[in-house]
């Protein structure tokens, strides 16, 4: 049986109209109309044809309905900026992480969702200190995001997005939190964009569907205080506040340049004039686009763990992707950023996944 969501969501995977794909696959426009309001039953050449223009497997196309991501409820790092077409693409990449997601949970027990509901929280630094307090992280800086948020229940995935419109988005399914993170920027940004969405995921449970700027701001405040705690900073970083005390202190919070800046100037530890002159230095030394000398990515926990176990028993990516019916490049897509600083160092043995 062909299945015309999934027509749907491979073409808006591959952020294609139907026109243009329909001139890919060398059919006529009404055709894939016709097909993805299931209104018409392909032919095997047609499936082919399609398949071969997406670069899905035929057999993808034959699946059960895959789990929709609903729009309204996903919170996105930067809607306003986003094409429709990119966010359709990236909804599509989320629906692919539950398929994922699924084909995980049915053979490894992950763990269990322990966040708060801090819908009624109108004060994100006061959210961002209540979360602390409930995971006991007390005031010191957090080492590794990624892996506290693995243990924490929050189902972690990558995306291959190749435009600075689409940071990160998350949202909630099922009551399990779900966060997918584009790791296109420093290293420092991406854990900024992971807590981002952290604040999003226990202040804004039903998402922002209107790109309201106002939730945007709560949650790149709350990711502030959650990186950066108000006791911390105050008793740590000097009074007097140079663009040199920034970049050494930046290392303890393991942020960015920008992002410790920002920090301060909530604080009120720079002043508007001082702030807007640090940033104009910082963006002379390079801290606009990158981050120099920046930290070391962070990795999945979870991921590597789950990959080293299919490794023993000999199961490769192009294995995980025929049973879940998806192209390698998908796979890879979804948990490449959140694992590749210990793939890259490894030789590869044929086709098997890459793992230490």
């Amino acid at each position: 049986m062909f299945n015309a969501g999934r027509l749907s969501l491979a073409r808006a995977r591959r952020g294609l109209t139907a026109k243009a794909l329909a001139e890919k696959a060398g059919v006529g426009v009404d055709t894939i109309t016709r097909l993805e309001k299931g209104r018409n039953t392909p032919e095997a050449d047609t499936v082919e044809r399609l398949a071969k223009a997406l670069g899905y497997p035929t057999s993808f196309f034959a699946g059960d309905d895959v789990e929709g991501v609903d729009i309204e409820a996903v919170s996105f790092r930067s809607f306003s900026k986003m094409t429709a077409r990119e966010r359709d693409a990236a909804i599509a990449a989320g629906s692919l992480g539950l398929l994922l997601n699924e084909w995980v949970e049915a053979r490894f027990g992950l763990p269990n969702p322990d966040l708060l509901d801090l819908s009624h929280e109108s004060d994100p630094e006061v959210a961002a200190v209540q979360l602390r307090q409930h995971w006991g992280l007390g005031q010191q800086p957090i080492g590794n995001l990624l892996a506290l948020l693995e243990t924490k229940g929050i189902r972690l995935f990558s995306l291959s997005e190749n435009t600075a419109s689409v940071n990160a988005f998350s949202f909630w399914r099922g009551g399990k939190p779900f966060i997918f993170l584009n790791n296109f920027k420093s290293a420092e940004s991406s854990r900024f964009d992971a807590a981002h969405e952290l604040g999003h995921l226990v202040m804004h449970k039903h998402g922002d569907p209107k790109g309201d700027r106002s939730l945007e701001r709560e949650a790149n405040y709350f990711a502030s205080a959650f990186l950066m705690p108000f006791d911390d900073v105050l008793a740590r970083v000097p009074r007097f506040v140079s663009t040199d005390v920034v970049l050494k202190s930046k290392v303890r919070y393991r942020v960015s340049a920008m992002g410790l800046a920002y920090r301060l100037h909530q604080l009120n530890r720079l002043s508007d004039w001082q702030y807007k002159s640090m940033c104009i230095d910082l963006s002379r030394r390079g801290y606009r686009s990158g981050e120099p000398d920046g930290i070391e990515r962070e990795t999945s926990v979870v991921w590597r763990k789950l990959l080293t176990l299919l490794w023993q028993e000999k199961v490769t990516r192009e294995d995980i992707a025929k049973e879940l019916g998806i192209p390698i490049d998908e796979l890879e897509g979804l948990i490449w950023s959140l694992t590749a600083s210990f793939e890259r160092t490894v030789p590869v043995p044929g086709n098997a996944l890459r793992i230490v």
